[in-house]
């Protein structure tokens, strides 16, 4: 049986480094790469950053809907791009927020952490809001095959704090009470020396700085999207890291239209990548500064 997932993702980051590209093919950036929005320019566009990217970096996350809205050849097409990125040593994280109770959320956890589904990643992101505990179909799922889950915690949509923040009878913020709810689900670790557990949480790198998470207790990855064009940048990352408690190794933050506009030449594709990755290298080796990034960095 493979090693646990919060293992092989601490394994990746320390080989390739800490950064995850998201595989978002939109139709803003089918055009931009001289592409038709439909199945074949899909695939030419997803599969070309795998190509380009899935041996360099450690861990890619494609985003289910803009694969879902070109219908049952959308579809496959995800399946080929968890395939290709597995083969080229990439971790893969489906980015699908799936969340539900009962026998849904049994179907969600086989669709995408059951064995041998093409539709499972390395990891599947979750949303809790119909309670942690609906989730447990899914995580058990998960465990039991290797596979990761990424909890949404705490968003950077504006909308989302009004729920996330809004704070319960014990005084906790909801996205609180779900990184609690996570931490336990980890509280034994993976591995003989109890390494860290295979379930994270999402914390928007935009809301870094307001949140007042405290993750010191996780013991798993923290997956921080927003990195660049989203707005998020250094000073975020470093709050995140040092503001709440995050441990520096599991951190993992993501940028899609930085590296992605690049494209379609893979060289550049590549280059915007290691520029990313080079900035938030610098971060992470000493959270506590304020570093001069290098020019054309995706967090400037």
């Amino acid at each position: 049986m493979r090693a646990g997932f919060g293992l092989r993702l601490r394994a990746a980051l320390r080989e390739r480094g800490q950064l995850c590209v998201g595989i978002d093919p939109h139709p803003g950036l089918l055009a931009r790469w001289g592409l038709d929005d439909d199945p074949a320019g899909l695939e030419r566009f997803a599969l070309g950053a795998v190509e380009a990217l899935a041996g360099r970096v450690a861990v890619l996350k494609p985003q289910s809907a803009f694969f879902e809205r070109h219908g049952a050849a959308g579809i496959a097409v995800l399946e080929r791009v968890l395939a290709a990125s597995a083969a080229a040593g990439a971790l893969s994280i489906v980015d699908a927020k799936r969340g539900d109770i009962g026998s849904t959320m049994q179907a969600y956890a086989e669709a995408y952490a059951g064995p041998g589904s093409p539709l499972a990643g390395d990891a599947v992101t979750a949303s809790p809001y119909p309670g942690v505990g609906a989730l447990r179909p899914l995580l058990r799922a998960a465990r039991a095959a290797g596979r990761g889950v990424f909890v949404l915690a705490l968003t950077s949509d504006p909308e989302g704090a009004g729920v996330q923040l809004a704070r319960g009878p014990d005084g906790r913020t909801v996205a609180q009470a779900v990184v609690d709810a996570v931490a336990a689900e980890n509280a034994d670790g993976e591995g003989p020396d109890g390494g860290p557990g295979p379930f994270g949480v999402v914390v928007g790198l935009t809301t870094a700085r307001t949140g007042g998470l405290d993750l010191s207790r996780l013991r798993g990855p923290v997956l921080v999207p927003g990195l660049g064009a989203q707005g998020g940048g250094a000073g975020d990352l470093r709050a995140l890291v040092g503001q709440a408690g995050a441990v520096p190794d599991d951190v993992l933050p993501t940028t899609s239209r930085d590296v992605l506009q690049a494209g379609p030449d893979p060289a550049r594709l590549r280059e915007a990548a290691e520029r990313a990755l080079d900035a938030v290298r610098i971060v992470l080796s000493a959270p506590g500064s304020d570093p001069a990034l290098p020019p054309g960095s995706a967090t400037r």
